[in-house]
């Protein structure tokens, strides 16, 4: 199936973005001929998405390394900005490794033979507040190992400074109380360093991070002979004359044939952080230069690689045997009950229980995918079976502020479709349409999302489709951009509450 988004251009060159969807923070990795790709994924579960590519423009969702959040209590409840920030992948002692940060609780790693995994349970490696961005390096010249770190002044009250440690080979133990190597403030002009990347090239311990602002900033570049520092710093990537804000922070890899290549991502609003291959090589005195001579490029030759179909990460489902892909994120960690499992095609979700029905923004049982393109065409099939009065399940576009179209069951036992939405500042949803009668307690919804992220509703009860409401502009979180979302809920009480199934996921 051709993806929404295409970004091979089937003459041996790409158009940027590679990824169109909110892949934020990518870090990348080469292991043999293969590239993998993992993302931040913040209070979504499972968390740590693992892409895989053989020619760094087309990718597939391969799975997830991260089951559930932790410390699991927390994330019971959506946390959406908060969570798994901007991990680090990388491939070492016959392992694949990821390091992130949590900015509540500290620096964490788990790692796996497989890249599908089993993954190890995660071990807090340094434990703290606002330690975000964490990298290692395993130094293949001295048998050291290392790891670099941020820090969010939200939590630790300190911002726009590096924190490196040396780190025992089995990313358990760190051997030191860690040392600030690159200062921020000291840097004339150099504001909010964070993201930072580690490597040893030609010699020297680098360190790509950029600073500025995710919107308005730049990618930067230090070097220096001993890990510790003095680091020398230089831009290497900025936007310039380009449409492409940011440019901001990612991961560089070189491919078996020994070409230099940079992901990074640029941020797009409600549609996350898009994410960019820029190629990348070295000048006379050995500073990276990415893009156009320091400027990204929109189109380019592609890496040298060997061939591959055109590919995006999967968005339709037809919930073969009950089940849903590896493209869905609960909006915190999963409790049973919550899908029930059947013989036949199509999700079946419990209409859960809760004081927070008319709030998706609190809800942990919504099943959540990304945008995935800038203009794109999403439709679901839903029946609602549920008899209890005021049960309800559709297919919504969720920010901090959301809208979606469904089915509800009224107090006189009708179900009709209902168009509801809720501001950013409103802790409460309101009709965007007046309920109009579904007699057969069946729909086929659609949401048409054109530039802008703006979002055009239909809806078809059986008697041929019909818009519903104005158009709505969807919104990001912080951090994270806006979700499609399927829910089941149902009011407070006792036993269950019935169910909704849906049918046919199709993005075109």
């Amino acid at each position: 199936m051709t993806p929404v988004h295409r970004a091979d251009l089937g003459d041996g060159t790409y158009r940027n973005p590679v990824l169109a969807a909110d892949w934020s923070d990518p870090d990348v990795v080469a292991v043999g001929e293969d590239f993998y790709l993992t993302a931040s994924s913040f209070g979504r579960a499972p968390g740590l998405p693992l892409l895989h590519s053989r020619d760094l423009v087309n990718w597939s969702l391969v799975g997830h390394a991260l089951e559930r959040l932790e410390p699991a209590a927390d994330f019971a409840a959506p946390r959406h900005d908060k969570g798994v920030w901007a991990p680090s992948l990388r491939h070492a002692d016959g392992r694949f490794w990821i390091f992130w940060g949590d900015p509540d609780h500290g620096v964490y790693q788990i790692s796996a033979e497989h890249v599908r995994g089993p993954w190890t349970a995660p071990h807090l490696l340094k434990a703290g507040k606002g330690l975000i961005d964490a990298c290692p390096l395993w130094d293949e010249e001295t048998g050291e190992a290392y790891l670099v770190h941020a820090w969010a002044k939200s939590r630790s009250g300190v911002k726009n400074r590096l924190t490196g440690h040396r780190m025992s080979r089995d990313g358990r133990t760190l051997l030191d109380e860690g040392t600030t190597i690159v200062d921020g403030d000291r840097i004339p002009g150099w504001f909010t360093l964070e993201g930072p990347k580690l490597y040893r090239h030609d010699g020297w311990f680098w360190i790509l991070a950029p600073a500025g602002g995710v919107e308005t900033g730049w990618q930067g570049a230090f070097r220096s002979r001993d890990f510790l520092g003095p680091y020398e710093e230089r831009i290497v990537l900025a936007q310039g004359r380009t449409e492409v804000n940011g440019p901001h922070q990612g991961g560089w890899v070189r491919t078996p044939a020994g070409e230099d290549w940079f992901l990074h991502f640029q941020a797009r609003g409600a549609y996350g952080r898009v994410v960019h291959l820029q190629p990348m090589t070295w000048d006379d005195d050995g500073w990276p230069v990415m893009g156009d001579r320091g400027e990204p490029v929109a189109e380019h030759r592609k890496p040298a690689a060997p061939e591959q179909p055109v590919e995006a990460p999967a968005t339709d489902d037809a919930f073969p045997g009950g089940r849903f892909g590896r493209q869905w994120q609960w909006t915190a960690n999963p409790r049973p009950g919550w899908t029930v499992e059947h013989g036949g095609d199509g999700l079946r979700m419990n209409c859960v229980r809760t004081g927070d029905a008319h709030d998706l923004r609190l809800l942990p049982h919504v099943l959540t995918q990304r945008l995935p393109a800038e203009e794109f065409t999403v439709e679901v099939d839903l029946a609602l079976e549920s008899a209890e009065p005021g049960a309800r399940a559709g297919l919504a576009v969720l920010g901090d502020a959301f809208s979606w179209i469904g089915l509800e069951r009224g107090d006189d036992g009708a179900v009709r479709l209902v168009h509801r939405f809720a501001e950013p500042v409103a802790e409460a949803e309101r009709d965007a349409a007046p309920p109009r009668p579904a007699p057969r307690g069946r729909a086929r919804l659609r949401i048409e999302v054109s530039a802008g992220a703006r979002c055009r509703f239909q809806a078809d009860t059986g008697d041929g489709p019909r818009p519903s409401g104005p158009v709505f502009a969807a919104t990001p979180w912080r951090w994270v951009g806006a979700l499609l979302g399927l829910f089941a809920a149902a009011p407070p009480g006792r036993g269950s509450a019935g169910t909704a199934t849906f049918a046919d996921f199709r993005v075109v």
